[in-house]
């Protein structure tokens, strides 16, 4: 009866659904359509992107080095510079401290506006940033709600620094609170429950528990944060005035020196945003593979 009816291991191996899958020609993807696949992937990104990134860097150094040196470093370009780089260092850490605040009320408590604040976040992705821009111009600007109580004090907003600043500061501050979101969520909140349990602070709770568990995602939120806040164009357009000198950021400067025909010295400019999507890209993709070791390593003292 036992011999009748019973399967050895590998006829239980050949019934099985895994196997199954695995010796049927008709479960797998053909060699033609995985390499046309490929080959479609790397011609779109060489025609799309690497292409364009290739000519931008071949009409930098087109006219020689001499050429591109004196474009970087004439008077308007280094005022560029210098206002793209205050925008990023007073952004980032404002959008670093609401990103991290956001991410932990939502993550770890439950209240009413949860959703509503949800909402609020994804605000800069749905709107344009050319219509955030108006919006500061309808607040702060001469004719605006706040502009007379502004002109007033002796205050300047739109056409200056601080409305640049805004406007920066509007369009990136989703990038951190969105990568932390749904790590922490994921994450949950017995780690904190127990540090409180056994009478940490919640400092010390967020410092020694929460902080190591982030750490990465944080990391990686604030590099795509510090990308756009330095490449932004359309909002900061509207609010800048397109003062020379003063108020031009590198993606403005570009727009100006390539409408005025200099070629040489747009693209020079270009080239150092360039430069930072390249750096970004490469710290991008180190965050990600360090992340991976982490969770990895994460994974097998859970298991061990």
């Amino acid at each position: 009866m036992s011999g009748a009816t019973s399967l050895n291991a590998a006829q239980v191996a050949s019934l099985s659904p895994a196997r199954h899958y695995e010796d049927n020609p008709a479960t797998r993807d053909r060699p033609w359509v995985k390499w046309s696949i490929l080959g479609i992937s790397l011609a779109f990104f060489a025609g799309f992107l690497l292409l364009p990134l290739a000519t931008v860097f071949v009409e930098a150094f087109k006219k020689g080095w001499d050429v591109y040196l004196a474009a970087i470093t004439e008077d308007d370009a280094l005022a560029s510079i210098k206002l793209t780089l205050i925008a990023a260092v007073i952004a980032v850490p404002l959008n670093l401290v609401f990103g991290v605040a956001a991410a932990w009320a939502i993550a770890k408590f439950e209240f009413r506006a949860k959703q509503f604040l949800i909402t609020l976040i994804d605000l800069p992705f749905s709107v344009s940033p050319v219509v955030a821009g108006l919006v500061y111009v309808l607040l702060f600007g001469a004719q605006g709600l706040l502009g007379p109580w502004l002109d007033a004090h002796d205050l300047k907003i739109v056409f200056a620094v601080p409305g640049i600043v805004l406007a920066t500061v509007f369009v990136t501050f989703p990038f951190v609170a969105r990568e932390l979101i749904p790590l922490m969520q994921a994450q949950g909140k017995e780690e904190e429950e127990a540090a409180i349990v056994l009478g940490a602070n919640g400092w010390q709770t967020f410092w020694h528990v929460t902080l190591p568990n982030i750490k990465w995602g944080l990391i990686y939120g604030v590099v795509l944060c510090n990308a756009r806040a330095m490449g932004e164009f359309g909002a900061v357009s509207v609010v800048s005035g397109h003062i020379r000198g003063i108020t031009n950021t590198m993606p403005l400067q570009i727009e100006i020196l390539y409408n005025e025909y200099q070629f040489a010295a747009a693209f020079a400019v270009a080239s150092l945003l360039a430069l930072l999507a390249l750096v970004t890209l490469v710290l991008k993709t180190l965050i990600e593979w360090r992340a991976a070791l982490n969770a990895r390593d994460h994974q097998q003292e859970s298991a061990s």
